[in-house]
């Protein structure tokens, strides 16, 4: 048996809170929750939710605790107020977000699920928050362009070559060096995180049509071409550049077991139009597990009913299978 998981509960304005609850009688797999006992409750009793929260000194408690209502550590707390975002509500996100890595960085969590936050309240507390990715990235220790985003859904595994930047940066970005670097970090991984003994990686081009021989765009010749050739001579099994508007389509993704897109929307439209509800952002590359469901605060429906609980549930099984086959590995 490996520790609990364990679940930061994301902005309190936003979905997360009323997710978590929810997830306690879905996910059909025991976790807690890194404070927020009042916000927790509030927000089961605005769901219509019969949940007790039990309060828990130790993850240790976790599975016990958990067959009786949801587990949740002594921590940071917050108003539950839906639909209004606050300074107050960024640093308790925050505050839960730090406890949970702390938890799992000391092996006491077997992983950590984060709830979704918003990037800008807590940089307006914290200057030089760029993302949760990249928290993860600075409180393991590493560097953060090892640390790689990969989304994931039942249909679906691809990764954002270059991320949260405008996409006029985005050719400049691209390189050979980003291109090697981000794809062996992606091949280790599903080697070792999803058992996969020779991943098959399709890359795509950046241009219309990957570039069409040059006439729409040279990237494809001179950049990432060449990267696929050389990853291909240390034998992974990298292809490519392949035209993004063929790529995801249903006969040719039986052809790989992830993409590498160019940028964030090339990888995250196919992802969200196919898996919405049950999608999974999982940090590659960290010595601990990270995952969190694919959608943001959507503070808009926060307390409505309205938010769908399925890729949060879907987080939190993906987290406990690699947190398992890291376990059987060690």
């Amino acid at each position: 048996m490996h520790p609990p998981l364990v679940l930061s509960f994301g902005d309190p304005a936003g979905i997360g809170p009323e997710l978590a609850v929810a997830a306690h009688r879905l996910a059909g797999q025991p976790f807690c929750v890194a404070g927020g006992q009042q916000l927790l409750a509030a927000a089961a009793a605005r769901a219509g939710i019969a949940l007790d929260i039990i309060a828990i000194a130790d993850p240790a408690e976790t599975a016990a605790a958990f067959a009786r209502g949801l587990p949740v550590l002594e921590g940071p707390d917050a108003q539950y107020r839906p639909s209004e975002p606050d300074a107050d509500g960024a640093r308790a996100a925050l505050a839960s977000l730090n406890m949970a890595v702390e938890l799992a960085r000391s092996g006491l969590a077997a992983g950590v699920v984060t709830g979704p936050v918003a990037k800008s309240a807590i940089a307006a507390i914290a200057p030089g928050f760029i993302g949760q990715t990249e928290f993860c990235a600075d409180a393991c220790g590493v560097v953060r362009r090892d640390a790689v985003m990969l989304l994931a859904g039942p249909q679906l595994k691809v990764v954002p070559l270059t991320v949260h930047c405008p996409l006029a940066e985005v050719p400049g970005r691209i390189t050979q060096e980003l291109i090697l670097h981000r794809t062996r970090i992606v091949d280790a991984a599903m080697r070792a995180d999803f058992g996969m003994a020779q991943p098959r990686i399709a890359i795509t081009g950046l241009n219309p049509h990957a570039g069409e021989d040059g006439y729409m765009g040279r990237e494809e010749i001179a950049t990432i071409a060449p990267a696929i050739a050389r990853l291909q001579a240390e034998g992974i099994a990298a292809t490519g550049p392949h035209p993004a508007d063929t790529l995801f389509a249903p006969r040719q993704r039986l052809t790989y077991d992830v993409a590498i897109a160019m940028y964030h929307d090339q990888a995250l439209a196919p992802l969200k139009a196919l898996d919405f509800d049950a999608g999974v952002n999982m940090t590659l590359g960290l010595p601990i597990v990270r995952t969190s469901p694919d959608h943001g605060t959507a503070f808009g429906i926060a307390g409505t009913g309205a938010a769908h609980p399925g890729a949060l549930c879907a987080a939190i099984r993906m987290a406990a299978e690699v947190a398992e086959r890291r376990q059987a590995r060690a």
